[in-house]
């Protein structure tokens, strides 16, 4: 499995932009996923193209959640290849029109063999799920229902091993011990002492990033 950061408020790289939101392209089971756009398609493509990715080769686009700094690029990436199958929370108002199939996602999910969504949580966001042999790994946009909820429901494919996203304002330290990576990103408010509890396990994010697991 292979995570690419496309979007995200600092970047690894000067050729590389950095802003306000999230996203990246996950990599596993034979499938290449966008989850989440960002807030400016333009950047997102422009990031894209630096990084030497595709957007013709993305297969399927998750959203987490409404808000507009993961949602603002869909319109531009669709113009680039709406052949694509879009999963959208419930809670997210977008046209059933706007790509090659449109799934609106309440409880949980399996998108394809090894790969899942939490469902929405708490009325407000998904998170993905993707199988490795270490354990399954969350992406997360801003985990709005809290990183215990989304730890509980991942869960039901194994014992959690990744975290990658934006944590919010969460203190949940105790939880983001017990993972074996751990990469906050984007609106991620106490990076600094999520460092320091989890350093053997702290990845850094950024623009340009690569997660392997």
């Amino acid at each position: 499995m292979k995570i690419t950061i496309i979007y995200d408020n600092e970047s690894t790289r000067d050729d590389l932009i950095a802003d306000w939101g999230f996203a990246s392209l996950v990599e596993a089971h034979g499938e290449r996923i966008l989850f989440d756009t960002g807030a400016n398609g333009d950047i997102l493509l422009e990031n894209m193209k630096a990084l030497g990715i595709d957007p013709h080769s993305i297969d399927r686009v998750v959203i987490s959640h409404a808000h507009w700094d993961h949602t603002g690029g869909l319109a531009v990436f669709l113009k680039e290849n709406k052949n694509v199958t879009l999963y959208i929370p419930s809670s997210c108002n977008i046209p059933s029109d706007v790509a090659r199939e449109v799934i609106v996602v309440q409880g949980p999910l399996k998108i394809t063999e090894g790969i899942f969504s939490t469902g929405e949580l708490r009325g407000v966001e998904q998170a993905l799920v993707v199988a490795t042999e270490r354990g399954p790994a969350v992406i997360a946009g801003c985990s709005h229902p809290g990183i215990g909820a989304i730890l509980t429901a991942a869960s039901a494919h194994g014992t959690v091993y990744a975290l990658i996203g934006g944590l919010h304002g969460s203190t949940e330290f105790a939880l983001m011990e017990q993972l074996g990576v751990i990469c906050a990103t984007h609106c991620t408010e106490f990076k600094g002492e999520i460092a320091s509890h989890c350093p053997e396990t702290w990845t850094e994010g950024g623009v340009g990033a690569v997660i392997n697991l």
